[in-house]
Order: C-alpha cells, then structure tokens, then sequence
C-alpha cells in the first residue's frame, strides 16, 4: 500500500476520488469543490468505501424466540455489488 502522505500516495488517493465522483455522477473538479452538496460529497465518500471495503461482516447475539432464555449467535456477510 502506499504512503498517503507522499506525492505518488496523494497523487493516488485523488484519482481514486475522481473514480468514486464519476461512478456516482457527482461533477467533481480539481481543486475547490466548496459548491457540492453535503449529499453529494457523502456520496463520493460513501463510494469509496463501498470500493474499499466490498464485503462486510456483522455478527451479534440476540435471544433465541423459540427457546426461553437461550442465546443465539447471528452473522451476516453482505457484499457490495461492485
């Protein structure tokens, strides 16, 4: 992985946005980009998650309906649809 904080990792990091913008059809621009939406610059966000992260995994434990008193363990394992 590389460094974000070198030029070659920043250089990275804004091509990967400018995907993310252009996949959920927000207009970003290089540079000020002070004239998007809080929706928008979370939409762009949120994409790049998404294609950071294409599974995920949620497991917790609730109480079993059919048996009083018991325990159940619960995962889900949801994939992004990219």
């Amino acid at each position: 992985m590389k460094n974000v904080n070198s030029q070659q990792g920043k250089e990275t990091m804004e091509r990967f946005k400018m995907e993310a913008a252009s996949e959920v059809g927000v207009n970003l621009k290089n540079g000020y980009n002070g004239d998007l939406t809080s929706r928008e610059a979370g939409s762009i966000g949120g994409q790049m998650v998404n294609m950071m992260t294409p599974e995920q995994q949620w497991c917790f434990t609730r109480k079993n309906v059919r048996k009083i008193g018991h325990l159940q363990e619960v995962s889900f394992l949801v994939q992004s649809g990219i």
